[in-house]
């Protein structure tokens, strides 16, 4: 029988953790710009439970080596290694017909429908802050099978009633949303509901910091912490613990 221990692991490894385990051995999984945090759950993927992912890089690379995680998701380290190159045409056409099984989503708001705004506050026809902007999610997170959002500094400003500009949405099937309080279930028949919350969460705290009103079973799961061979990757692979100042705060 083999067993796992888990040690001390603060907020950021957690949330880590939690996108690696999105991810299943043998799978495909792609990452757009600004999300340096996944590419490190990528890469403890990889050097744990799923050595045999495929990784689609937005540098244009096809399964570089990540030997640690950079500031930036576009340094041109991430083409090292590399066993092809990849447009993203390519990416979308892989995700079309199929091919591509977890894509992460951020999002500067979110609302209990599942839509995500990436785009303005205010209106298209007149915003008064433009954000990073779509570049192609609006299709991706409806093609690929395991589309994944996340929001690493939750508050009622990103998880509101109604997003003001509806960048991303899939009214077809319900989606994951993994926070810093916790992990909830968005859009679908039963609408907003808490799955877990992560030890360090109450769930009169994650309310406070939840722009919409969610359902909360009667027995609340606690997000597992890592075990140490998972918080042994993300240290080795994130030795700059640049980590800690993408997570809460």
């Amino acid at each position: 029988m083999t067993t796992t221990t888990t040690v001390d692991a603060t907020p950021a490894e957690t949330v880590v953790s939690l996108l690696a385990r999105e991810i299943e051995d043998g799978s495909v999984v792609a990452t757009g710009v600004a999300s340096p945090l996944v590419i490190l759950a990528i890469a403890v993927a990889r050097a744990t439970h799923a050595p045999g992912l495929t990784y689609l890089a937005c540098v244009g690379s096809l399964d570089p080596e990540l030997p640690e995680l950079y500031p930036s998701s576009e340094d041109l380290r991430y083409l090292d290694g590399r066993s092809a190159e990849v447009s993203i045409a390519d990416l979308f056409d892989h995700a079309r017909r199929g091919r591509v099984d977890t894509v992460f989503f951020g999002a500067a708001e979110v609302d209990p429908a599942g839509r995500t705004n990436m785009t303005a506050s205010g209106s298209l026809e007149k915003p008064r802050t433009k954000f990073p902007g779509v570049a192609g999610a609006a299709t991706l997170r409806q093609w690929v099978k395991n589309p994944v959002l996340l929001v690493p500094r939750q508050s009622r400003r990103n998880l509101v009633p109604q997003v003001q500009v509806a960048t991303t949405r899939d009214p077809s099937r319900p989606v994951r949303l993994i926070s810093d309080l916790g992990t909830y279930e968005l859009g679908g028949p039963r609408g907003a509901r808490l799955l877990a919350r992560h030890p360090w969460a109450t769930v009169d705290g994650i309310s406070e910091r939840t722009g919409f009103e969610f359902a909360v079973p009667d027995a609340l799961p606690v997000t597992s912490l890592p075990d140490a061979r998972t918080v042994s990757a993300i240290r080795a692979l994130d030795p700059r613990n640049l980590r800690d100042a993408l997570v809460g705060g």
